[in-house]
């Protein structure tokens, strides 16, 4: 998957049923989070950014891997 060097948006991979996958299995947590329909303009950079406060960076650098592979 072409990830636009981390540009592309949180709604983009929500919509598509295989990375929305990779983050069910990988940060359950955020899949179902309330705000997840507002943060649709957010990038996979500033999610990354945001999320190395919360959760191990082995998480995130798993997410980034999967989200690669498709």
């Amino acid at each position: 998957m072409d990830l636009k060097n981390g540009r592309i948006t949180l709604g983009e991979l929500w919509d598509d049923p295989k990375s929305r996958a990779v983050f069910q299995k990988r940060v359950p947590m955020l899949a179902k989070h309330p705000v997840k329909g507002t943060a649709r303009t957010i990038t996979l950079a500033q999610l990354a950014d945001f999320l190395s406060g919360w959760v191990p960076q082995m998480m995130i650098n798993g997410v980034m891997q999967d989200l690669k592979k498709l």
